[in-house]
């Protein structure tokens, strides 16, 4: 999988990553003469745009309260320090090859800093990945874990084109969506095949009646060019950026389209961009695998581990936990009388993966589910909810349409079921566990109405300052692999890697002093850490 998810408890489902991987080649699904191009056409400076968008200024006003399209209704808490947080809508131009044409309006937020003269550094801009989530949402629910980042520069991020309230993609209604994240995610049979390829056509024709228009636009290269006008409008001469997951990707392709307007630039969490669809499934499917043998690992050396003392043991009971769940769901408290099944179990242990803080909920959630005869999955569904974006109120975010919609709009590549039954047992050798609803999810964009525009981005950065990377040795969801590959691909004269031992997605938020402090030295000060440092959990 080439993107994954965000640092956040509200971040991507496991089905998010398996629509993640699933934009590859192989044959079937539409049409081909039907489908409409993703939109990006030629690398454009701002000074191609007109005046009116270049020289917008941006109406900076208190923030209301979230959308349920970005997440959980919040309001935003003022930094340590007191800053608030400020709101504003930037125009683009929806097709960059048209700049003059329809626009499209974009949502984002920022904390202003006190720093005056030559201490202030400009705005620092944020994207937390997904591709889906909302910056707006996300960026001041962790506000304090960036509050000395405040000290020089203005905290800002934004929705992405198609994302949260920036004209965010919906493909199916609530009840729509509780149902398909609640279906089959592993068709065993020639009947359960037919009816998952339905799901994922009337997924695909749903998004279509929604959102056909914008569908096209949705590219992660038209997003880099948002960024770009937002640094013009912002009056800052370099785009100094903070990249999380999926956005790192979306960092490589601005320092790819603009490699002397980069500032300092710091990719955490780093996805692989060399890689097509399948091969980025594959290593993510290994990469959860070794997340789960990690906590297997700890959790085993607890006498209350609910699957018991023997590492292999509690993973072939994992196993057969999930498998019972295919044909006989498991009770939960949810008011809506929603069960658990076998897909909303596996976004719910996937969730748990992405951080040890999620370690205690796994386990608690499994206990429940595996003890006596009260079995209840009430933690595991709503861990599961939490990663697939619903909101306590049953509303859903957009994040999981957004993220299918810019997978679809940047992958060229779709995938047959052949082409799937012939990956399995490659997928099942590398997790039994995540391997088959992984393999499956490459269908995902099978039947997506327009085209995708590349087998992988390109990213290569030549003439760009430093840009610092740092890679996890255990994240699941950009496997550390990855961090060497956008090495290599920007160029070793530009990237400069730091390796976090340790565990989960993001080494910045970890609580890692070793990370904070060199990822702080450079953004703040400027300092470059050596190529190579390492720090240990």
């Amino acid at each position: 999988m080439r993107r994954a998810r965000l640092v956040a408890p509200s971040c991507l489902a496991l089905a998010a990553l398996l629509t993640t991987a699933a934009c590859g080649g192989g044959t079937g699904g539409a049409d081909p003469g039907s489908l409409r191009p993703a939109a990006d056409g030629r690398a454009t400076d701002t000074s191609d745009l007109p005046d009116s968008l270049t020289g917008q200024r941006l109406d900076w006003s208190a923030c209301p309260s979230t959308d349920p399209a970005q997440g959980p209704e919040t309001s935003p808490t003022p930094l340590p320090d007191g800053a608030a947080w400020e709101c504003a809508t930037l125009t683009a131009p929806l097709d960059y090859t048209d700049p003059e044409g329809d626009t499209i309006d974009l949502a984002m937020i920022r904390a202003r800093t006190d720093a005056k003269g030559e201490r202030r550094l400009g705005s620092l801009l944020f994207n937390f990945g997904g591709p889906g989530g909302s910056g707006v949402a996300t960026l001041p629910a962790f506000g304090r874990d960036y509050a000395e980042l405040n000290k020089r520069y203005d905290l800002v991020s934004f929705d992405p084109r198609g994302v949260g309230d920036s004209e965010g993609v919906q493909c199916l209604d609530d009840r729509g969506l509780d149902a398909f994240f609640a279906a089959d995610a592993d068709p065993r049979t020639a009947r359960e095949r037919r009816e998952f390829t339905d799901r994922l056509k009337d997924f695909a024709r749903g998004c279509e009646e929604r959102s056909g228009d914008l569908l096209p636009h949705l590219t992660t290269t038209a997003t880099a060019r948002d960024m770009d006008l937002m640094r013009e409008v912002l009056g800052d001469r370099k785009l100094h950026y903070f990249g999380i997951s999926y956005g790192t990707e979306l960092g490589g392709v601005y320092a790819h389209l603009f490699p002397r307007r980069v500032g300092r630039a710091l990719l955490d969490a780093v996805v692989d961009p060399t890689g097509d669809s399948e091969q980025g499934a594959l290593g993510q499917a290994r990469g959860f695998q070794l997340a789960l043998g990690s906590y297997l690992d700890h959790c085993t050396q607890d006498d209350d581990c609910p699957l018991g003392g023997d590492k292999d043991e509690a993973e072939d009971r994992l196993g057969r936990f999930l498998d019972r769940l295919r044909d006989h769901p498991l009770r939960t408290q949810d008011p809506e009388g929603r069960e658990l099944t076998q897909s909303l179990a596996w976004n719910g242990i996937a969730q748990s993966l992405y951080s040890e803080d999620f370690w205690p909920y796994l386990t608690q959630g499994l206990d429940d589910a595996l003890s006596g005869d009260a079995r209840d999955g009430t933690v595991l569904l709503s861990l599961g909810d939490s990663m697939n974006g619903r909101n306590p109120d049953g509303t859903y975010s957009t994040l999981q349409s957004s993220l299918t919609a810019i997978n679809c709009a940047d992958s060229k590549a779709r995938y047959s079921v052949d082409h799937v039954r012939d990956r399995l047992d490659q997928f099942e050798d590398a997790s039994a566990v995540f391997g088959p609803p992984m393999a499956w999810g490459m269908l995902s964009c099978t039947y997506w109405p327009v085209r995708g525009r590349h087998d992988h981005p390109d990213v290569e950065a030549k003439g760009s300052a430093p840009i610092l990377l740092i890679g996890t040795t255990g994240d699941p969801a950009t496997p550390f692999e990855g961090t060497e590959h956008m090495k290599d691909a920007l160029g070793d004269d530009v990237a400069v890697e730091l390796t976090y031992e340790g565990e989960g997605h993001g080494a910045y938020n970890s609580g890692n002093d070793c990370v904070r402090d060199k990822a702080n030295a450079y953004l703040l000060d400027g300092r470059v850490p050596d190529d190579g440092t390492t720090c240990e959990a």
